[in-house]
């Protein structure tokens, strides 16, 4: 082959010319090794291309080691396994196969193509095992097309290879939703798989078997399965072609701007490094020859093959008397005007298990629902039985909570009615399914939160009603859910049921006004000082009257009628007369002592109804009554120096909405530090007094507000959403559930719904 290459100036400068020596590997490593010290290493060789039979133990991994001691690139042209990806063993292996691991890529095509998005992995504690599932699964969440169709793996089935049964994890399958079943084995694990498969009637109409190339093989390989079959695998010569074009194309690029020196040619002198080597590695890694005899040559970092091409392969028998074959139904290919690999499938073609030629679903829709809901009132309403006896209502449906012990609640069973449980009877009515209710585990709807792990750091998880449906333990939550997005972007939804919004409840505003307001100026010690002043005055201005000359004898008016002396209750009358500012017409003071103190009197009643008078008008203006919010825009609200204060519920749909606004970050971060775990406790709280606001579900609040006379709800409705069923990502009822939704809107229902 180097003798024609040696002509062809595209990859070979004039004067220079290649030559090559090859040995044959031993069983024995140890001898391999030897043998590339002694006839390679020796003769100074710039590189190694290494092949070995596809079965069998013999393996290029002594070679990768004696070579890659002196940094010596090796280009492997036969082996597959993922071990070789590993660059702090095999530190200079590139080739011109992809490893088994890459097969994940076109399984995730396959699936798209398909549309099947839950699937069961199924592999070996192998190396190659662990490797394809980590590929699988970083692939299929990083698909650039569409970001919200991503592949979900049910359950990952791992077992040790060497099997004699596997019925035991087939029985776990088959309770599975999921029917496609994604799996690698080598052949002899594939027999016993298949075996028991068939035994369990698992690879009959309904299920899906994708397979990797080594299951292919396997003498009892089912009617029906789908494989890959790497293209020019077996074809040596393209490969050692493909190789040592992409071997001289970097030499040639390498010797335009870099010094390339002599190979070692010692194994004995261990301290020798070839630098070169190096280099040459990262010239031949970066290679892209796009019309190879393999197809487009290219590698990724780790020196595999990339952009390689598969036959996507279905196994037929066309007739009872004939063996089965491997029929080619598709293709995954590189596309030149796409510059992107693409995936072709010819369905028409494709023989499916139970030789059906319709596609199966990929699934197995579950009828009987675990339903969960929460105690919130309109829409739910729950009771605790009292007796051992009772029983529930017609109207009711039993939900005890769910997973509880015989500890909570003290072990009473709950009864929950309401239009949630009117609407999941009518959706099991008309979609057909059976369920079982069941209320929150923590009464919560379910905030994402930092949970702590063993390991010290943390992990954000969904707790509550959302938490047991991502994690599958639940198939369903009929309650007062509302759509957001933080929800839905782990969560279906329905088409909503109710439309509503968000507002603000408060305690109306009480009348300050009273009888005895007009006494509020004055502190009720001021008043008595002076009533008892009033008394004491008049006391002493009959004493000085009293007791004075001109109280011995009575004086003459000019009508020649005589002047009464001062008397006890003409005292007290004069000092009433005198604070209260009315006129005196007789019983006035005589003595010139009890007019002075009627004239100090006089002055003290002036600065006591003027001051009185002062504060009587500020404390109307100051104590005016409190207005009605406004609403959300209300200045109270946004104004954290006001001394009013408002909360919601911890971890709600409300309070997401607020996390994202951010023109209300300032007023979360004062109403963060109040909120409530429960809207009950809240709404006990507005009753009191003890919170100004409570922001919530209108729905919820309009409630409350028409149960109790002293709450009113407070502005226009905002942050306007819907309530909806939730449902597992890709659960196959959601479309029935939007649907029966959608028909209850239009028909009578519609009435109730409003």
């Amino acid at each position: 082959m180097f003798q024609h290459i040696n002509f062809d100036i595209q990859y070979v400068n004039k004067g220079v010319t290649f030559s090559a020596t090859g040995i044959q590997m031993d069983p024995n490593p140890i001898l391999t090794a030897l043998s590339v010290c002694k006839f390679l290493i020796s003769e100074r060789v710039y590189a190694v291309i290494v092949s070995h039979p596809l079965t069998g133990d013999l393996s290029p991994a002594a070679v990768s080691y004696t070579s890659g001691f002196y940094h010596i690139p090796v280009i492997g042209i036969s082996s597959r396994d993922s071990a070789f990806s590993d660059k702090n063993i095999h530190v200079s292996f590139l080739r011109t196969v992809p490893p088994y691991s890459h097969q994940a890529d076109v399984w995730v095509e396959l699936l798209k193509h398909f549309n099947y998005m839950k699937v069961i992995f199924i592999h070996s504690s192998d190396t190659d095992g662990r490797a394809l599932l980590g590929r699988f699964q970083t692939t299929s969440q990083n698909q650039e097309d569409d970001v919200e169709i991503k592949v979900q793996v049910e359950a990952v089935i791992e077992f040790e290879p060497g099997l004699t049964t596997f019925k035991d994890q087939l029985y776990e399958m088959k309770n599975a939703q999921a029917r496609v079943y994604l799996m690698y084995a080598s052949k002899q694990d594939a027999e016993i798989i298949f075996k028991d498969a068939q035994y369990l009637n698992m690879t009959e109409t309904g299920y899906v078997w994708i397979v990797t190339e080594q299951a292919l093989t396997a003498k009892n390989v089912p009617v029906g399965i789908i494989g890959l079959k790497l293209v020019n695998a077996t074809n040596e010569d393209a490969h050692i072609r493909d190789s040592i074009y992409v071997l001289t194309s970097a030499l040639k690029e390498m010797n335009q701007s870099a010094v390339i020196t002599e190979a070692p040619q010692d194994c004995d002198n261990s301290g020798s490094i070839w630098e070169t080597g190096k280099v040459l590695f990262e010239y031949i890694r970066k290679q892209v020859i796009m019309n190879g005899y393999t197809g487009k040559v290219a590698f990724d970092d780790n020196g595999d093959r990339i952009n390689a091409e598969y036959d996507v392969v279905n196994i037929q028998k066309p007739s009872p008397y004939i063996k089965v074959l491997q029929k080619s139904v598709g293709k995954y290919y590189y596309s030149i005007v796409h510059s992107k690999m693409k995936l072709k499938v010819n369905e028409s073609n494709i023989v499916w298990p139970g030789t059906s030629k319709n596609k199966p679903e990929g699934f197995m829709i579950p009828t009987h629902l675990k339903v969960l809901t929460i105690d919130e009132k309109p829409f739910v309403y729950v009771r605790a039985l009292n007796s051992e006896g009772e029983t529930c209502n017609q109207d009711e449906i039993p939900c005890p909570h769910f997973n509880a012990s015989e500890s909570i609640n003290g072990g009473k069973m709950q009864c929950c009615k309401g239009f949630c449980m009117d609407l999941l009877r009518e959706l099991s009515r008309t979609i057909n399914f059976t369920y079982s209710l069941a209320l929150s585990p923590d009464g919560q709807f379910g905030s994402y939160i930092i949970k702590n792990t063993t390991g010290g750091g943390g992990k954000k998880e969904w707790t509550g009603l959302i938490g047991e449906l991502v994690n599958e333990r639940a198939d369903m939550i009929v309650a007062p859910l509302t759509i957001n997005p933080e929800r839905a972007e782990f969560i279906e939804f329905s088409k909503p049921f109710k439309y509503q919004g968000i507002t603000i409840l408060e305690k109306k505003p009480s009348r300050s006004s009273t009888l005895v307001s007009f006494l509020q100026p004055f502190s009720n010690t001021l008043w008595i000082l002076v009533m008892v002043s009033v008394h004491v005055v008049a006391l002493v201005l009959y004493l000085l009257d009293r007791f004075s000359p001109f109280g011995r004898f009575r004086l003459s008016n000019s009508d020649n009628t005589e002047e009464d002396a001062l008397n006890l209750s003409s005292a007290i009358w004069f000092a009433w007369g005198v604070l209260l500012n009315s006129g005196i017409g007789e019983g006035t003071p005589r003595s010139f002592s009890a007019r002075v103190l009627g004239m100090v009197w006089a002055g003290f009643a002036m600065i006591i109804v003027a001051s009185y008078t002062a504060n009587l008008a500020a404390f109307l203006v100051l104590e005016r009554p409190k207005t009605k919010l406004t609403g959300i825009n209300d200045a109270r609200l946004r104004n954290t120096m006001e001394n009013l204060t408002c909360a919601t519920v911890k971890g709600s749909a409300v309070d997401m909405y607020f996390r994202r606004q951010v023109e209300l970050s300032n007023m979360y971060r004062t109403m963060e530090a109040n909120n409530y775990d429960t809207a009950e406790d809240a709404i006990a709280d507005v009753k009191i007094g003890k919170l100004m606001a409570f922001i919530w579900d209108s729905s919820r609040l309009d409630f409350e507000a028409a149960q109790d006379c002293e709450l009113v709800t407070a502005g226009e409705l905002f942050g306007r959403s819907g309530y909806a069923i939730g449902l597992q990502k890709g659960s196959p009822w959601a479309d029935a559930v939007t649907l029966a939704i959608l028909d209850f809107h239009e028909s009578e229902y519609s009435i109730v719904m409003q």
